[in-house]
C-alpha cells in the first residue's frame, strides 16, 4: 500500500530535500505541500531542480486537505510548529523537523530558546528522533521530534562511548564545522556570498549554542549523571555537510572497537578503518554517517571524526527514516541513494 504524506513548509531547504527523497520512495505519495509566502506557486517554480516531478501546488496550511493523509512532515521555522501541530488532528502522525519538541523539559526549552513552550502536553509525548537509539519508541510514536543536525553529529560520535563508560565524561571537546544551508533559506547579511566565502568563523561559542541543550539532555540521560561537553561550531563556506572532530580521554583502540560494535548492523552508519578520517565529500546528499577514530599524540587520548549531510541525515533524511518506522515501512526506503561526488 502507498501512504499519503504532506509537507508543511515545503519552500525551505529541508522541505525541498524531503521532496527529493520521497520522489524515489516506493511506498509514499506526496498529496499536500504548504508554504506561506510561496502559496499559489508550483514546487518547480520555487525549486527548478524539482520541476520534473508531478507534485501538488503550494498552498497555505489552512487550505490543505489532510483528511486522507497518513503522516505530516512539519518543516516550519522554530517556534511555529507548536501552534501548527497543536491544531492538527490528534490521530495524524507527525514528524517535526524544527527544534520545538526536541527538549523534554519545558524549563530547558525556555532557557535555550528564550520563551515559554506553548504546547507542553504535546512536548511530553514527543519522541526524540535520533533513529538508531530510539527506534522502538519511534515505531509507536504519534509525534517525533527531529534532532538538531549538529547535535546528531556529536551524538553519533559519543553516545555508545558514554553508554560503555570507556571515556572521561568530564573531558569531552566537540569542534564542529557546518555548511551554510544549516542556517535556512531566509536572507541573512552574514550569509551573503561576499560575506561568507573565503572565510571561516565560529558561532554560538562560549556555551550559547542551542544544540547544547540536546547534548546536555541526551548525554546526561545515557550516563545517569550530569554530562556537560565543550562545544564550538564553525560556519564553513560550503553548501552542505558537517564535520565534528571530538577529543576524548580514553583508549583509542577501545573507542574504535566500541563504535564499530555499536554500529555493526546499522544500515546508514559506516565505520572507517582505525586511523582513517572521513570527508564531508563522501556523504554529500546521502543519509550516511562516516566515523573515523585516530590515536591522539598524547597517550590515553583519542580523536573521533564524524561527518554527515546536514540536510539529509541531519534533518530530512532522518525525518524520512523515522516516518518509515512510524508507517511500518522498510526503514531504508527512499534513503539508499549514493552520495554525490565530486
Amino acid at each position: 500500500m502507498t501512504a499519503s504524506v504532506a509537507i508543511l513548509g515545503a519552500s525551505g531547504y529541508t522541505g525541498a530535500e524531503l521532496v527529493r527523497l520521497i520522489a524515489t520512495h516506493p511506498g509514499l505519495r506526496i498529496t499536500g505541500l504548504s508554504a506561506d509566502r510561496k502559496a499559489g506557486q508550483t514546487m518547480g517554480e520555487v525549486f527548478p531542480h524539482l520541476r520534473h516531478l508531478d507534485l501538488p501546488d503550494l498552498v497555505k496550511i489552512d487550505d490543505l486537505d489532510l483528511g486522507q493523509t497518513d503522516l505530516v512532515f512539519c518543516a516550519l521555522p522554530h517556534a511555529t510548529s507548536q501552534s501548527v501541530i497543536s491544531a492538527l488532528p490528534r490521530d495524524l502522525k507527525v514528524v517535526d523537523l524544527s527544534a520545538d519538541f526536541r527538549l523534554r523539559d519545558g524549563a530547558a526549552y525556555q532557557t535555550w530558546y528564550g520563551g515559554p513552550h506553548t504546547a507542553l502536553d504535546l512536548q511530553a509525548t514527543a519522541v526524540y528522533g535520533l533513529t538508531e537509539f530510539y527506534r522502538d519508541q519511534i515505531r509507536d510514536a504519534r509525534l517525533v521530534a527531529g534532532t538538531g543536525c549538529n547535535a546528531a553529529t556529536g551524538q553519533y560520535a559519543l553516545r555508545p562511548l558514554i553508554e560503555a563508560g570507556i571515556i572521561d565524561l568530564d573531558d569531552i571537546l566537540i569542534d564542529l564545522k557546518a555548511g551554510v544551508s544549516g542556517a535556512g533559506r531566509s536572507v541573512k547579511e552574514n550569509l551573503l556570498h561576499a560575506e561568507l566565502s573565503e572565510g571561516l568563523n565560529p558561532y554560538g561559542y562560549g556555551g550559547t549554542h542551542r544544540h547544547l541543550g540536546e547534548f546536555d539532555q541526551e548525554f546526561s540521560a545515557v550516563a545517569g549523571r550530569e554530562v556537560k561537553v565543550r562545544f564550538t561550531p564553525h560556519l564553513m563556506p560550503m553548501n552542505r555537510g558537517i564535520l565534528a572532530t571530538v577529543y576524548v580521554a580514553g583508549d583509542a583502540r577501545a573507542v574504535h572497537d566500541t563504535l564499530s560494535q555499536a554500529y555493526a548492523d546499522e544500515p546508514f552508519m559506516v565505520m572507517l578503518p582505525f586511523g582513517q578520517a572521513p570527508s564531508t565529500h563522501h556523504v554529500r546528499g546521502s543519509n550516511f554517517v562516516h566515523i573515523g577514530v585516530a590515536q591522539d599524540r598524547l597517550a590515553g587520548r583519542a580523536v573521533i571524526f564524524a561527518v554527515l549531510d546536514n540536510l539529509t541525515k541531519g534533518s530530512s533524511g532522518q525525518a524520512l527514516q523515522n516516518a518509515n518506522l512510524m508507517l511500518n515501512l522498510p526503514e531504508t526506503d527512499g534513503l539508499m541513494l549514493a552520495p554525490l561526488f565530486p
